[in-house]
């Protein structure tokens, strides 16, 4: 009996040291992954109300935009994201580049005709997130200082000097790292959904007539009447739902059930209450008179209206200013990650990665992408001044973005999960009605700024295609040109050249061929060492590689070996690490004996066909401010030596 209530005990320990868990996650969540979503009542319902689209503030309008926002987050939240999307992880890792590697073929196949397209997009989709992580801190701070202006203060409060003076502390604070501000990024954010929820909820109960809203027929009613105005309006209505992507992208931080329980323990219901306090507001003020003066200022800012003049608003801009800086950190965090698993999966040149936490692998700092991030949101805030005139530029990247994940998820689903071609079909037609509208919709805001995120998502894409094609390229040169390695090491007996002490290695694409830095080492220098190792580091299309499958070694005779280290795209190669563990199984090396060749190329445009001139200028200039590749595979400075060679493209 007492041993049987010991092990009761025993469970119930874990049951709630589970929870526990689970509960910190879920808080954790609620700052990374629903930041950007979470801020959205600052400016969703403002934007749907803005003289660009010229809505009177009327019973009809007010419950048929609210409708539209409660419907778009159950549809797409809800039932796109958490139902379904959330399944399609990569060893629990989500995302863009996740979903690409889950649909390229097993090594050393080729892939098929058709995963060229759904690259291509694939890729497009993680380059326009990058023109959502430019405006997103801009038009978040943006709305949380303009609150100010709420308050009858006896001076014009300074918006755009403290909003640009917060974002370049925001920039400037990243090279620290984000463990520190990470602790608080969960807390500060429940705080933030605790006041929105209170302050909705005190006008909800004033107006209760609001909850007409949770009626679809209310959104079917408002698009029948106003047509194409209405479909314009989605371009508006589009801003509740942009930080939707966060929700697949950030599943490797915390987990499925955490991202729901978060959703539906806190944010959804903080959402809700907080748009249909903004609703029930607009209702008393303006549904008697929706063109007078008192309905006009209502409308300017129904978020901050919400809170009695005085100590409270005050209070409530500082907390909507600590959740728009989390919210911009946990973008710019997911920029930096986004941009390790291009340089693994061989989309980017190396880069500055410096990892700012020495207990999560995850948190990173990447100097070149945090400046451009900087200065291209700086330019923005100074030159539309206003959250409502770069809401204008805001929306095309998520929705086009979420176009794209929708059609990855089919083939996925399709191919990976065999499912049948009705069942996806039925699922990708409801996902691409509802990413299509809203995409549609931010088509016409192009030319009011618009184009911004979609000149930088091509800007971007452009960078990552010409990489990799002219990576391709110059492994193909490399290859064809290559000495067979059999034969090389066959022929060293007879040669007999003199060995030296210590051991070399030799980093290399191909380990199948002599390396071109060994031939020029070995052609000059005429000796090698008495262990020579070939280096190949390879970017596997999972998140991580465990320890255990790390490497693989191959002993060839003649005191060489081929090493082939495997490494994920969420993480950073190390070749030190990689020495170690090969001297913990018993190869004699040294790291303070050994010296590590590498070769660098200098690229030489010709007019081959297979590239574009400009491809291949662009190729050459990217590849001459690459990170060295010293610095980037963490090898001794004072071990390395480099060989250079000419290639042409």
């Amino acid at each position: 009996m007492r041993a049987m209530t010991a092990h009761a005990g025993s469970h119930g320990s874990e049951a709630d040291n589970s929870k526990s868990a689970l509960a910190k996650l879920a808080i954790g969540a609620l700052g990374v992954v629903y930041g950007d979503i979470g801020t959205s009542p600052l400016y969703a319902i403002k934007e749907c109300f803005s003289a660009e689209h010229g809505l009177l503030a009327t019973r009809e309008n007010v419950l048929g935009i609210l409708s539209l926002i409660t419907w778009s987050l159950m549809l797409v939240i809800v039932h796109k994201y958490l139902v379904y999307i959330l399944r399609a992880d990569n060893r629990g890792e989500g995302g863009t580049f996740a979903l690409l590697a889950l649909l390229l073929p097993p090594r050393g196949q080729k892939p098929k005709r058709h995963m060229a397209l759904l690259t291509v997009l694939g890729l497009f989709g993680a380059s326009l997130l990058y023109g959502e992580g430019v405006i997103t801190p801009g038009i978040s701070v943006l709305s949380a200082i303009e609150g100010l202006t709420v308050a009858p203060l006896p001076f014009t409060p300074p918006v755009v000097p403290l909003t640009v003076a917060i974002l370049v502390g925001l920039f400037v604070a990243q090279s620290r790292g984000t463990a520190k501000v990470g602790a608080v990024f969960g807390p500060a954010t429940l705080l933030w959904f605790i006041a929105i929820a209170t302050a909705g909820s005190r006008w909800l109960f004033k107006n209760p007539s609001i909850l007409e809203a949770l009626n679809p027929m209310s959104a079917v009613t408002f698009l029948a009447h106003h047509k194409w105005h209405g479909f314009a309006v989605l371009g508006s209505v589009v801003l509740c739902i942009t930080g939707g992507e966060a929700l697949y992208a950030d599943m490797g931080h915390f987990g499925k059930k955490p991202i729901r329980l978060a959703w539906f323990g806190a944010v959804f219901p903080a959402l809700l209450l907080n748009y249909y306090g903004q609703g029930a507001y607009l209702l008393t003020t303006c549904a008697d008179a929706p063109t007078s003066q008192v309905c006009r200022a209502a409308l300017r800012n129904p978020f901050f209206k919400l809170i009695p003049s005085g100590w409270m608003l005050y209070a409530m801009v500082m907390i909507a200013t600590v959740a728009t800086i989390v919210a911009s950190q946990a973008l710019i965090s997911g920029a930096f990650s986004l941009t390790r698993a291009a340089v693994q999966l061989g989309f980017s040149p190396r880069v500055t990665i410096v990892h700012t936490s020495s207990k999560e692998a995850g948190q990173i700092y990447i100097p070149e992408i945090n400046w451009a991030i900087m200065v291209a949101c700086l330019a923005l805030v100074l030159t539309f001044q206003e959250s409502s005139k770069l809401a204008a530029a805001y929306g095309i990247a998520v929705t086009g973005t979420m176009t794209i994940t929708s059609i990855l998820f089919f083939a996925i689903a399709r191919t990976r999960w065999g499912w049948s071609l009705p069942k996806a079909g039925a699922l990708l037609v409801l996902f691409l009605v509802v990413d299509l509208s809203f995409f549609g919709a931010n088509v016409l805001k192009v030319f009011s700024g618009g184009w911004i995120p979609l000149v930088l998502g091509f800007f971007t894409f452009s960078l990552m295609r010409t990489w990799k094609r002219g990576r391709e390229r110059l492994s193909a040169a490399m290859s064809a040109s290559m000495t067979p390695l059999d034969a090389f090491i066959s022929e060293i007996p007879e040669i007999n050249p003199p060995r030296v002490n210590g051991a070399a290695v030799f980093m290399t694409q191909n380990a199948n061929g002599v390396p071109p830095v060994l031939l020029h080492h070995f052609k000059h220098n005429k000796v090698l060492h008495k262990t020579v190792m070939l280096l190949s580091i390879k970017s596997d299309e999972v998140p991580e590689v465990d320890d255990a499958e790390r490497y693989e070694t191959e002993e060839l005779g003649e005191g060489f070996f081929r090493v082939t280290a495997h490494y994920g795209f969420m993480e950073s190669p190390h070749v030190p690490d990689i020495i170690d563990m090969l001297r913990a199984r018993g190869m004699k090396l040294d790291i303070n004996d050994t010296s590590f060749y590498l070769g660098r190329e200098t690229l030489l445009v010709t007019k081959k066909p297979g590239m574009f001139r400009w491809q291949k200028i662009l190729f050459s200039l990217m590849s001459k401010n690459a990170r060295s590749a010293t610095a980037f595979f963490g090898l001794p400075p004072n071990r390395v030596v480099e060989l250079g060679t000419q290639i042409e493209l």
